[in-house]
C-alpha cells in the first residue's frame, strides 16, 4: 500500500481514534490492571498480565485471573508483606511455559524491587536515554534476576540488547507511560516522556506495517523496533506509540496484513 507521507498520518490517525477506546479494554491484557486504582496495584498487575501476553486471548484473561486470586484484592500488599507460608499455595502451571516457580519467583523479585530499589517507575526512569527505553528494559531484567533462580526463568522477561522486540514489556511501559484523555492507557509514570517509547511489535503488528511500508525488516525483532520506531516517530514524534492501536486494530479487526 503506497500513500503520501500526509496520507499514511491520515489513515493512521484515524485508526488510532477508532481502536483507541475503552470499548475495546474488555478483552485485551491492559482489562486487568484497570480492575484497580492505586499506582502500585496497576503497575504490578500490569507487568504480571503482560508477562502472560502470548497466546488466546481470553486464556491469558483466566490466567491472569488466577494469578490475582493468589495475591487478594491488593497485588501490592500481597507482594512486599507476603510471607514464604503465603506462596505455598502456588503450584502447576499458571499460563502455558510460566509455570508455578516462575510466578514465585516474580512476586519475590518484584517485592525486591520496591523494598529496595525504589519501584518499578524508578528503574525505567533512572536507564532510559533521551530516545529510548529499551537500554532501560536491559538495567530493569539485570536488576529482576538478581535474586537466585531457575535460568529458565530469564525466558520471561525479554532483553533487547540480546535481539528480542520485547513486545511484552514495551507494552506494559505503553501502558504505564503513555497519556491521553481516551482512559485506556494509564500514564501514571510521570518521569518518563512518551516519546522514548517503542512499539509492541508483534506478528499482526509487523506485518500490517510491512504493508504499509513502515517497515522493511523481515524479522519481529530488536533491529525491526528500532526500524518502527523511526518511522512512527516521523508521523507523532511526542507520542509515536499512539499507532499501535492503529496496527493492531488493522491487523487483527481489519484482516489488513493479509
Amino acid at each position: 500500500m503506497k500513500l503520501k507521507k500526509s496520507e499514511m498520518k491520515e489513515f493512521l490517525d484515524e485508526r488510532v481514534k477508532l481502536y483507541n477506546q475503552p470499548s475495546f479494554i474488555g478483552l485485551d491484557p491492559i482489562s486487568i490492571p484497570h480492575r484497580f486504582t492505586s499506582k502500585e496495584d496497576i503497575e504490578i498487575a500490569g507487568f504480571l498480565a503482560a508477562t502472560i501476553a502470548w497466546g488466546n486471548r481470553v486464556a491469558i484473561l483466566k490466567s491472569a485471573e488466577k494469578m490475582l486470586a493468589f495475591m487478594g484484592v491488593s497485588p501490592y500488599d500481597f507482594v512486599v508483606n507476603h510471607r514464604d507460608n503465603d506462596l505455598k499455595g502456588i503450584n502447576g502451571c499458571i499460563h502455558r511455559t510460566f509455570n508455578a516457580e516462575d510466578f514465585i519467583y516474580f512476586i519475590e523479585a518484584l517485592k525486591y524491587i520496591y523494598l529496595e530499589k525504589g519501584g518499578m517507575e524508578a528503574i525505567f526512569s533512572q536507564h532510559c536515554t533521551d530516545s529510548s527505553l529499551q537500554p532501560a528494559i536491559h538495567e530493569f531484567r539485570s536488576i529482576f534476576f538478581e535474586l537466585p533462580h531457575n535460568a529458565r526463568t530469564e525466558r520471561h522477561v525479554s532483553d533487547p540488547f540480546k535481539g528480542s522486540a520485547a513486545k511484552k514489556i514495551n507494552m506494559f511501559l505503553r501502558w504505564m507511560v503513555r497519556r491521553d484523555d481516551r482512559g485506556v492507557d494509564f500514564g501514571i509514570w510521570r518521569s518518563i516522556p512518551p516519546s522514548v517509547l517503542s512499539c509492541p511489535l508483534d506478528v499482526h503488528s509487523g506485518n500490517v506495517a510491512r504493508r504499509l511500508g513502515l517497515l522493511t525488516r523481515k524479522q519481529n525483532d530488536a533491529k525491526a523496533v528500532a526500524e518502527l520506531d523511526t518511522a512512527l516517530r516521523k508521523f507523532d514524534k511526542d507520542d509515536p506509540v499512539k499507532y499501535d492501536f492503529a496496527l493492531f486494530g488493522l491487523g487483527v479487526f481489519e484482516n489488513f496484513s493479509r
